[in-house]
């Protein structure tokens, strides 16, 4: 999957008149890219256009229209575009109380480290987490991470001859696992794969 470049986005006043419909269809593209793992806890799988959208969103929401402040934002988010080995996931952690998020951060962390996928009956992947820079600390993870789940050549190709797709968590006291994961997400996810 090719990464963005400066052609291929709108200028401030292009993205203006063309937001409300990107905006949908971008929204319509994430809802099908997103795996719940638990009621706190999901992976947002990202590609070329999730990312695009959010550079579009960063440019128009700081006003940035300089070349190289677009260039900064473009190599922020382009090693988030999966690279036809990989997946590439935001991983959230979502706690709406307050209080309960702070504990709950506080007994978590290194859970980054304990996510997996799983293609048919090749051995767990554990996503790579944070490659650009450390969310955690010994007092509290945090409720955002970026994963990357390299797979091998085999599992690519097994996973794009339908072999069902599992996912989930081996954390001490947070063991969860979904899957098969749902068709049309299978589907959007097999697309990275090229």
């Amino acid at each position: 999957m090719s990464k963005l470049t400066h052609e291929d986005l709108m200028s401030l006043e292009e993205y203006h008149q063309a937001r409300d419909e990107f905006r949908k269809k971008a929204i319509e593209h994430k809802k099908i890219r997103q795996v719940p793992l638990d009621e706190h806890a999901t992976l947002y799988f990202e590609d070329r256009l999730t990312m695009q959208y959010q550079i579009q969103e960063m440019l128009r929401i700081e006003r940035i229209f300089e070349r190289e402040a677009i260039q900064e934002e473009l190599d922020a988010y382009n090693p988030l575009i999966p690279d036809g080995s990989n997946w590439k996931a935001t991983f959230m952690l979502e706690y709406p109380d307050v209080e309960e998020r702070r504990k709950r951060l506080a007994e978590l962390v290194g859970i980054e480290h304990k996510v997996w996928v799983k293609v048919g009956g090749h051995d767990k992947v554990f996503g790579i987490a944070n490659e650009d820079l450390e969310r955690s600390n010994e007092e509290k993870t945090s409720s955002v991470h970026f994963l990357r789940f390299e797979l091998t050549p085999e599992m690519v190709e097994n996973a794009k001859q339908g072999a069902p797709i599992h996912m989930g968590i081996d954390f001490p006291g947070y063991q969860v696992e979904v899957g098969p994961i749902a068709e049309q997400t299978a589907k959007a996810l097999l697309e990275d794969l090229d």
